[in-house]
């Protein structure tokens, strides 16, 4: 069942966000990120919010905080919407050695 419409919607009927939907998907190329972190070149159409719009409202227009993604990665960043319950994102963590060449 999709989820009742709200004011949150109003940002994506914006010429504003048109706008900077369209630099933030020429920016990436037309690519989506979280594939080519994995290794994979992927066509992207959508534009995700990294701290979601409904968290942080102020950060809805803020390029560092918007991405271009493939449908199938946007899908799995949004389970909630066909029921699934959202997954944690996974951290990467690097070690970093001191190269003690003299």
């Amino acid at each position: 069942m999709a989820r009742p419409r709200d004011e949150y919607d109003n940002i994506y009927k914006s010429r504003r966000w048109q706008r900077v939907r369209k630099i933030v998907l020429i920016r990436d190329n037309y690519l989506c990120q979280p594939c080519l972190r994995r290794g994979l070149i992927k066509e992207a159409n959508t534009v995700h919010h990294i701290v979601e719009l409904r968290k942080d409202l102020s950060k809805a227009f803020e390029l560092d905080n918007l991405e271009s993604i493939c449908p199938a990665c946007h899908n799995k960043e949004h389970p909630e919407r066909n029921g699934s319950k959202k997954k944690k994102k996974r951290r990467d963590i690097y070690k970093f050695y001191n190269n003690d060449i003299v």
